[in-house]
């Protein structure tokens, strides 16, 4: 299955150009703004999860953040962020992998992820996921999520998604994180359709 979804979004990313994808954002705004308001230093370790080509990478380091990981299961994905970055890239701790088999040896100050998880939809790598997150996450560090809403698609890329009110989310990971904010947002893809989003922050609870 790990070969078979790699498979799939190499197959994406070497078909279509950055602008050609609908998650495609020249500027991650909301990304950028749950991050930024965090507060926290410019040193302190970000992990991003299928971040893939995102721009969001070139911002964290435009802002002086110094301790950025991306995580992507395409390595064709990665390697075009690398090519646009030329010797940037070599500040940016970079893990080709599914997120399923990620077995971090740190915790991180923030695991930003817009898009990856939605794509969830069995209880078990449900889990799984709320595991690694809770996981990575420090005591007190912050776990940002954006996946489709309850009013979002149903599908992305040849694949079904499982959607999401912000409620839910909070609701979904309440036994080890607690919610600090919330927001509906619209992305509009670069052919101009609309595609309603669930984003919510919730911060890590202190272990007793």
């Amino acid at each position: 299955m790990g070969n078979i979804i790699k498979e799939h979004w190499d197959s994406i990313y070497s078909s279509k150009k950055l602008e050609e994808v609908s998650w495609y954002q020249p500027v991650p705004q909301t990304s950028l703004d749950f991050i930024l308001s965090s507060n926290i230093s410019k040193d302190a370790p970000i992990i991003d999860i299928g971040g893939g080509d995102s721009f969001l990478v070139d911002y964290l380091l435009d802002h002086n953040f110094t301790d950025i990981t991306v995580l992507d299961v395409s390595n064709i994905a990665v390697n075009r962020a690398k090519s646009r970055l030329g010797d940037k890239a070599k500040k940016i701790n970079w893990i080709v992998l599914n997120i399923k088999d990620f077995n971090p040896d740190r915790e991180y100050a923030i695991w930003h992820d817009r898009a990856v998880f939605h794509f969830m939809r069995e209880k078990i790598d449900i889990q799984q996921y709320h595991q690694i997150s809770s996981k990575s996450v420090k005591n007190d560090g912050k776990l940002i999520l954006g996946t489709f809403s309850e009013n979002g698609p149903e599908r992305c890329c040849s694949l079904d998604v499982k959607r999401y009110s912000t409620m839910e989310l909070c609701d979904l990971f309440s036994d080890t994180f607690t919610a600090r904010k919330t927001l509906n947002t619209i992305h509009k893809t670069p052919w101009g359709k609309e595609q309603a989003f669930s984003f919510v922050e919730l911060i890590k609870n202190k272990l007793k």
